[in-house]
C-alpha cells in the first residue's frame, strides 16, 4: 500500500503552490471561514431590508418632486392589473410616497445597524485569517472603527462601480463613434479586452482594500495585491456562473420566485468563501509567516521537589546487622560479668 503521506510531502517540496495551497486551506479550517462565511451571509441578507426601505425612501422623494411619474406609474399598474387589485397597488404606491420620511429614518438607522454588525463580523473573520492578536478596546471606539471602515468601503465600492461603468463599453463606445472608427473589426475585439481588464481591475482594487485594510491590524497592500487578484479572477468566474444559473432558472414560476433569492444566498455565502480563502492564502505566504505574531511561552514553574528515600543497600544492611550482632555480644558479656561478682 502506497504511503500517501510521504507522497504528498514530496509532491509539496517540488511543487511550492501546492504547499502554499495546503498551507491556506489548513488556515482556512483551522480558523472556521465556514463559519465567518456563513454569519457574513447572515447579516449580508439582513442588511438588504433596511437599505431596501432607505431605496423606496430616495424613490418616494423623487416621485413627488415629478408628479407625471405616478401618473405613469399608476397607469402602468392600471392597464397590467386591472380592476381592485390594480387599485389596491396603486393605494399601496401613494401611501409608501406619503410615508417616505419614516421609512427612510427607519431605513437608515436599521441600515446603521445591521451594517456595523455586518463590517464587525467581516473584520474578525478577516482578522482571524491572519491570525491577529489585537488589543481589546472599548466598544464606542470599536464601533467608530467600523464605521470609518464601512464609509472606506462604500467609497471604494462606488469608485469600482464607476470604474465598472467605464469599462460596461458605453462610454468608450460613444468615444469610438465620435472618432468614426467604431465599425473597425479590429477596434471592437480591443474594446472588449480594454472592458474586460478594467472590469478586473476594478474589482481587484476593492479585494486589496478588504483584505489589506479591513482587518483590525491593517496589512500592507503589498501583500494583499496576489490574492486580490486571485479573488478577483475567481469572482468574475463566479459571476459568469451565476449569470448562467439565474437564466436557466428563472424560466418556470417556481424558479423566478425563489431562484433569485436562492442564487443571492448562495452568491454572497461563496463570495465571503472566497475573500476569507484569499486572506488565508495571503496570510500563509512566505514572507507574512515568517513576520506572524509568535506568542510568548508560558511562565516557567520551578518546583523543589524531595528525592524520594530510599533504603540501605545490601552492603550498608549487612553492615548494619554485624554491628548489632557485635553489640548484642557486649551486652551479653557485660551482663555475665556483673553477676558473677555477685
Amino acid at each position: 500500500m502506497p504511503d500517501v503521506k510521504s507522497f504528498l510531502e514530496r509532491q509539496r517540496a517540488a511543487r511550492p503552490w501546492l504547499d502554499h495551497l495546503i498551507r491556506a486551506g489548513g488556515r482556512y479550517q483551522q480558523q472556521k471561514g465556514d463559519y465567518f462565511a456563513a454569519g457574513i451571509t447572515y447579516f449580508s441578507v439582513f442588511a438588504l431590508f433596511p437599505m431596501l426601505m432607505v431605496a423606496f425612501a430616495v424613490t418616494g422623494f423623487i416621485l413627488v418632486g415629478h408628479p407625471e411619474l405616478v401618473t405613469s406609474i399608476h397607469d402602468s399598474v392600471s392597464k397590467a392589473m386591472p380592476g381592485d387589485l390594480g387599485t389596491q397597488i396603486n393605494q399601496l404606491i401613494d401611501a409608501a410616497i406619503d410615508a417616505r420620511t419614516t421609512v427612510g429614518v427607519l431605513g437608515l438607522l436599521g441600515a446603521a445597524y445591521s451594517g456595523l454588525g455586518w463590517m464587525a463580523n467581516l473584520r474578525e473573520a478577516l482578522s482571524a485569517m491572519w491570525e491577529q492578536r489585537h488589543p481589546k478596546s472599548s466598544f464606542l471606539r470599536t464601533k467608530l472603527l467600523d464605521l470609518t471602515k464601512l464609509v472606506g468601503l462604500l467609497l471604494a465600492v462606488v469608485l469600482a462601480v464607476g470604474l465598472s461603468v467605464l469599462a460596461d463599453g458605453g462610454v468608450i463606445r460613444t468615444v469610438l463613434e465620435w472618432l468614426t472608427i467604431d465599425d473597425i473589426a479590429w477596434v471592437q475585439t480591443l474594446v472588449q479586452v480594454m472592458t474586460s481588464v478594467l472590469a478586473l481591475a476594478a474589482t481587484w482594487a476593492v479585494f486589496v482594500w478588504v483584505i489589506a485594510r479591513l482587518p483590525r491590524e491593517p496589512i500592507t497592500l503589498r501583500s494583499a495585491a496576489r490574492a486580490a487578484l486571485f479573488a478577483a479572477i475567481g469572482f468574475a468566474v463566479f459571476t459568469r456562473l451565476g449569470a448562467i444559473y439565474l437564466r436557466a432558472v428563472t424560466g418556470g414560476p417556481a424558479g423566478s420566485t425563489f431562484g433569485p433569492i436562492i442564487g443571492l444566498l448562495v452568491f454572497i455565502y461563496f463570495t465571503a468563501r472566497l475573500i476569507l480563502f484569499s486572506t488565508a492564502w495571503a496570510a500563509t505566504a512566505r514572507e507574512n509567516i515568517s513576520r506572524a505574531y509568535v506568542p510568548p511561552p508560558d511562565p516557567a514553574v520551578i518546583e523543589v521537589v524531595a528525592p524520594p528515600p530510599k533504603g540501605p543497600s545490601v552492603a550498608e544492611a549487612i553492615a548494619l546487622v554485624g554491628a548489632g550482632a557485635v553489640a548484642a555480644l557486649g551486652l551479653g558479656g557485660m551482663f555475665r560479668r556483673r553477676r558473677d561478682r555477685r
